[in-house]
């Protein structure tokens, strides 16, 4: 039997690189696997040796002890493989196959499920709707920051690449279709961004940098991103995005002005999520801001594209309501303004195929737009440090050196 390394969570600040254990088609118990999971047969799955797996900002909330994720947890949602087993009940996913995997788990059976409304599966978590590996409150599913892995539901979740040798040559590019790109892409049609939009995007981290690059393939005319790192934001400069440094602004919308000569945009996205800091010089945190702001600088009758975290459960927040994801948010404005909120995790499966073929064909820039930065396994503490610093990379870990 092969061994099996991961990145886990050893409590808040920490994470390791250890041995566990190799998959096999049957969830286990372990650490933040639901009881009601444990035992769970997945002869409809494979097990998937990691090609390629990225590091995302939602992992860094719990590896910052911002949920209640318990320590000896696999990290890792972003996950592309090749298929080297399959489980008894698998059709069509054969083994050799290169594939990309969709971050939140579904069965492709319930009612969520066949209204694409992948994102809150009603069967993979005991908890609540919706599900994702390696991550807090979301029924157990081991992490894939890992050499192996196991994918319950292959058939219909998986995504394969048509041709394994041009897939290779972009695979920094196709390793971000298991999330942030359709994450990105996701808050910019909800966003209602078209062709000729104004977009103002909350956030120069990877996601927000995909949805800035996801509002230029939908014919935005101007993308200003804004954010407190100063590199972050010559990172959205690269790639023709207009910016604003909120660690020396307060007045976001003088600040659009100048860019556009009108304070406000047609659509707003939120890349920030439920750790935001307030604007200026003294900033701190203030879990609301961002949610004000794009609905202080959108337009009357525009969308609001919400891909940013928020949890129901916060232990280091600033206040016990914000403890338990209550909000002082100015709803009222955004109801005078007519404002259409879209929230939630992203439903892959809705984008992942389009966007394959807009990487595959040229269109797509991702990895450019984020900076992938490869690393090996064992790499991997150090850059969830750097992550954490505020660098403008993305961490794509390459756990086999097959990539390099």
């Amino acid at each position: 039997m092969a061994g099996n390394r991961a990145v886990v969570y050893k409590g808040k600040g920490r994470v390791a690189v250890e041995d566990i254990s190799y998959p096999d088609l049957i969830l286990r118990d372990g650490p933040g696997v639901n009881p009601l999971n444990v035992g769970r047969k997945c002869e409809h799955g494979v097990i998937l040796k990691v090609m390629t797996t990225n590091i995302c900002g939602s992992d860094q909330h719990m590896v910052r002890g911002r949920t209640t994720a318990p320590e000896g947890l696999v990290l890792g949602h972003e996950i592309t493989g090749e298929v080297i087993e399959v489980g008894r009940d698998v059709e069509f996913i054969k083994k050799g196959d290169l594939v990309s995997v969709p971050f939140n788990i579904a069965c492709g059976r319930c009612r969520s499920c066949k209204e694409q409304n992948t994102h809150i599966c009603e069967n993979v978590n005991p908890d609540r709707p919706g599900s994702a590996y390696g991550y807090v409150d979301m029924g157990g599913w081991v992490g894939g920051q890992s050499e192996y892995v196991m994918v319950p539901y292959a058939d219909f979740q998986l995504l394969k690449f048509p041709d394994k040798d041009k897939a290779m040559e972009k695979i920094l590019d196709l390793t971000m279709l298991s999330d942030i790109f359709p994450t990105g892409y996701h808050g910019a049609v909800s966003a209602g961004v078209k062709p000729g939009s104004t977009v103002y995007v909350a956030g120069a981290g990877p996601v927000g940098l995909a949805a800035a690059h996801s509002a230029q393939l939908l014919g935005a005319s101007v993308v200003i991103v804004g954010d407190l790192n100063a590199e972050r934001l010559a990172q959205a400069r690269s790639f023709g995005c207009e910016t604003v440094n909120l660690s020396e602004h307060d007045r976001l919308g003088e600040q659009i002005e100048q860019i556009l000569g009108v304070p406000e945009v047609d659509s707003a996205i939120d890349c920030v999520g439920f750790e935001a800091h307030g604007h200026g010089k003294n900033h701190a945190e203030s879990p609301a801001t961002v949610l004000n702001s794009i609905m202080e600088v959108t337009r009357a009758g525009g969308q609001l594209g919400i891909p940013g975290l928020y949890v129901t459960g916060d232990p280091g927040a600033i206040d016990n309501d914000a403890k338990q994801g209550t909000l002082k948010v100015r709803f009222g404005l955004g109801w005078a303004k007519a404002h259409t909120f879209v929230t939630g995790q992203t439903p892959v499966m809705k984008y992942h195929r389009d966007l394959m073929m807009s990487i595959l064909n040229g269109r797509a820039q991702i990895a450019k737009a984020v900076n992938a930065t490869l690393i090996s396994l064992e790499e991997a503490p150090e850059a969830y440090a750097a992550f954490d610093s505020g660098v403008a990379r993305k961490f794509v870990i390459d756990p086999h050196g097959l990539v390099r």
